[in-house]
This record gives structure tokens, C-alpha cells and sequence, in this order.
């Protein structure tokens, strides 16, 4: 192959790498603390029962909370705390990150297979060498 081509091939092989392996950096890169659910989004304890159970003292929170176990003090006074009052926030990054898998896998692949395409390419040999005879012994 030409020296020329061999660039051309070569340069156009880096810039085709550079798309798999900049979605990879900006996958990888990205914060990992953000998959909370939002504040004004905070699940109730009847929303939240298939992940997550809470207790006190050995009972479950919705029992104290339906038994008016659980009082709150401030300026006021104290005041039952209600089932109403409480909201859970989850932390989605697990799910999250399961999902992503198969993405992030996809792009190691193609970087993988773009570098070695480029080093085939950048070291010629795809270089067309025609047939030899046999060597006679």
C-alpha cells in the first residue's frame, strides 16, 4: 500500500476510534452520586415496600407509625409522627449501572477493534504481496 493511503487509511481509522472512545470517556466520567431520587420526589413507606424495610428497636416503621410510637419535639411541643410525614429517597445507581453494561461493553469493543484495524493499517499489513511460488526442497 502506498505511504500515502497508509496515512489517509490510518488518519481516517483515528477519527472514526475517537466516537467510540469519547462516548466511553463521557459514560465513564459522569457522576456517580446523582441517581438519587429527587427531593420533591421522596417516596412513601407503602411506595417503597418491595426495596427497602425499616425498623426500629426490632419493629417495623409503619407499625410504631400506625401505633403512634413515634413522636416528634419541637418548639411547639411533641406531636405523633405520621406515616404521611416520612419520605424515602433511593439511591437508583444500581439500576442504573446494570443498564449502562451493555452499552459501555460495545464501545470497549469497537475501541478495541479500532486500535487494532489501526495498527494493521499504520503498519501495512494490509499490504497486497501477490502469490510466491513453493520453495522446492
Amino acid at each position: 500500500m502506498p505511504p500515502r493511503l497508509r496515512l489517509f487509511y490510518s488518519a481516517l481509522t483515528c477519527v472514526l476510534l475517537l466516537i467510540p472512545a469519547m462516548a466511553l470517556y463521557q459514560d465513564l466520567s459522569r457522576r456517580s452520586d446523582i441517581w438519587w431520587t429527587p427531593q420533591t420526589m421522596a417516596l412513601s413507606l407503602t411506595e417503597t415496600q418491595d426495596r427497602v424495610q425499616i425498623y426500629a428497636r426490632g419493629k417495623p416503621l409503619a407499625a410504631l407509625l400506625d401505633a403512634n410510637q413515634l413522636w416528634i419535639k419541637d418548639k411547639l411541643g411533641s406531636t405523633p409522627l405520621g406515616a404521611r410525614e416520612i419520605g424515602l429517597r433511593l439511591n437508583n445507581w444500581d439500576r442504573v449501572r446494570a443498564a449502562r453494561l451493555p452499552t459501555l461493553l460495545a464501545y470497549a469493543a469497537a475501541c478495541g477493534g479500532g486500535v487494532v484495524l489501526l495498527l494493521v493499517i499504520a503498519t501495512g499489513r494490509l499490504a497486497y504481496r501477490g502469490e510466491r511460488e513453493p520453495v522446492a526442497a
